[in-house]
């Protein structure tokens, strides 16, 4: 049983509230900050009993102050995700990333913290140079005045806050940019649950065993998935043995692309798909595959659960999109 006191903001969100229900069973005293605009308190009830929940504004430096005390590590992972939310509110993206960076880091330093973990992105390299991507690579907002990069612009500002706040002092600090991780009760503005949703409707509620659905792109981007256990599992690593001072990359290296993650899908959901490819966003990124080596420096060692995660995570919308569809469909 571990004394140490966690803070996880954003931990009723989908990373989060994994990452807080593996604290719990590694016995972390483990405090919940979140005004769940995009999480859920339902994540959490299965550990809801051995928790502390604080709902609050990350914005609010008063509030952040409150919960950080008494405490010995914080997990920084409150952020608004979503492409809806890059494009219409990219204001609301930024307010909520920087002043949630700043007040969590200036907390941390008042409240003399041991150790401060920055949840950043894969969004910071746009498009990589090389692949797989090491941390190393360049990161860059190609065009400031597209709003999709409103979110990756807010995990930049928040990596360099990390780094430069806490150079000088004793606060041991680590940054995981996580790649593609899914898993079921992941959000609806991501390419699976998108996927399964479009097969649910195409098929008449799975009535058909076929379907033709429309993507964004090609189908020949790619993407390395990564399932949310596997990713926890890294994270446990870096709260434990991380270096202060590094950056880490969340994620698997093994690269599909999204018409091999289609089929995939259609092969769990027991549905032939046939895909008519579409003009790919602006901002949007062909590849994307990290590479993991550091954080398997760490003692970490792979264990790729795609195939059982994709099923779970499938089943799960499948389930969800039923029971939305309309009576009589």
């Amino acid at each position: 049983m571990s004394s140490k006191k966690i803070l996880v903001t954003g931990g009723s969100g989908f990373i989060g509230s994994a990452l807080v229900r593996r604290l719990v069973a590694r016995g972390y005293s483990t405090t919940v900050f979140d005004n769940n605009f995009r999480g859920t308190a339902e994540r959490l009830a299965d550990v809801a009993d051995r928790i502390d929940i604080i709902e609050g504004d990350i914005r609010s430096r008063e509030e952040v102050v409150k919960a950080t005390t008494g405490m010995d590590t914080v997990f920084h992972l409150a952020f608004i995700n979503g492409t809806k939310y890059f494009y219409q509110r990219p204001d609301l993206v930024l307010d909520v990333g920087v002043k949630g960076a700043v007040n969590t880091v200036e907390a941390a330093l008042e409240c003399g913290i041991a150790q401060y973990i920055l949840a950043s992105s894969s969004e910071v390299y746009q498009q990589p140079t090389h692949i797989p991507t090491t941390e190393e690579e360049r990161i860059l907002i190609p065009d400031v005045r597209n709003p999709r990069y409103s979110y990756g612009g807010g995990k930049i500002i928040s990596e360099l806050l990390t780094i430069n706040m806490f150079r000088e002092t004793a606060v041991s600090h680590q940054i995981f940019r996580p790649h593609n991780i899914f898993g079921p009760q992941m959000g609806f503005e991501h390419v699976i649950p998108e996927l399964v949703r479009k097969i649910t409707e195409g098929t008449n509620g799975f009535k058909d065993q076929q379907c033709r659905i429309e993507i964004q792109g090609t189908g020949e981007e790619t993407r390395a998935f990564c399932y949310v256990e596997d990713a926890v599992d890294q994270l446990i690593f870096i709260l434990e043995k991380g270096k202060s001072g590094e950056i880490y990359h969340i994620g698997m290296e093994e690269e599909i692309t999204i018409r091999q993650l289609i089929e995939d899908i259609g092969q769990a959901l027991g549905v032939r798909i046939e895909v008519s490819a579409g003009e790919l966003r602006s901002g949007g990124t062909s590849r994307r595959c990290p590479s993991i080596r550091k954080v398997c420096s760490l003692g970490y060692k792979p264990e790729n659960h795609y195939r059982t995660g994709l099923k779970k995570t499938v089943d799960w919308y499948r389930e969800y999109f039923m029971k939305e569809m309309p009576i009589g469909t």
